[in-house]
């Protein structure tokens, strides 16, 4: 299976993702929800990933690997408390459309820190997920 079912898979279980969120979220302070969904995701992830330890053995990852999974992990720690606070305040049909101003932004640091290559095209389709946005997040 190539990128494109998982990226949908991806898409789907992140749409759930915010509607249990949001129920969840109410009346609980949103630092608390986002350790509690942290810890479920945590022991989740181990189950999966345990089978892989042959493969990838914790010991045999680099240095550099080490820092960038660690910087990844503190800025999706930072996402998800961010996330779930707006999700607190806001409307989830509001707050996932700005989340979703990740996929502009992931552009663009591609680009920069990846040198990543963006067509017109892609330009195209940043700016009309940022129209998108603004359509659905300002009411």
């Amino acid at each position: 299976m190539n990128w494109l079912p998982w990226a949908l898979f991806s898409a789907v279980f992140a749409a759930v993702t915010a509607v249990l969120a949001k129920l969840g979220v109410t009346g609980v302070n949103s630092g608390v929800a986002t350790a509690v969904r942290t810890t479920v995701v945590l022991g989740f992830t181990w189950l999966l990933a345990i089978p892989g330890l042959s493969e990838s053995p914790l010991g045999s990852l680099s240095r550099r690997t080490w820092i960038f999974l660690t910087l990844s992990g503190l800025a999706t720690g930072a996402s998800w408390i961010c996330y779930f606070r707006a999700l607190q305040l806001g409307k989830a049909s509001q707050v996932a459309p700005v989340d979703k101003l990740s996929v502009v932004l992931v552009l663009a640091l591609a680009a920069m820190f990846l040198g990543e290559k963006l067509t017109a095209r892609e330009y195209a389709g940043a700016g009309l997920i940022a129209a998108g946005t603004l359509l659905m997040a300002f009411k």
